[in-house]
């Protein structure tokens, strides 16, 4: 990540899409909105376990607390972040972009 990036300044406005130079034309396309899961963590419990949540119950998770969360399209992941809190509402942000899901993601 560019220093640039890291350091600039806390703006609600998103960054503008890459250009796109090859391929179809897909202009149309752009502005469809598209579903995105941000995946704090997995694990597993059994049918048992599952049947007897309730609240205050914990759920131990596979990933370590502080990992980056994954972004999922569809079902590809496409890129990691870290959860920021913004004017108290829960955030993303991107900190690695898988190479080449990308291109999965729009399939």
């Amino acid at each position: 990540m560019s220093s640039s990036q890291s350091s600039s300044s806390s703006s609600s406005t998103a960054p503008s899409p890459p250009q796109l130079t090859a391929g179809p034309d897909l202009g149309a396309l752009l502005d469809v909105d598209c579903p995105v899961e941000f995946v704090l963590g997995t694990g597993r419990i059994s049918v048992r376990e599952c049947l007897a949540l309730m609240p205050s119950t914990v759920v131990k998770l596979a990933e370590a607390a502080g990992e980056d969360v994954q972004v999922v399209v569809g079902t590809v992941p496409v890129a990691r972040g870290e959860v920021v809190v913004d004017d108290e509402r829960a955030t993303v942000r991107v900190t690695e972009v898988l190479p080449g899901r990308m291109a999965e993601a729009a399939e």
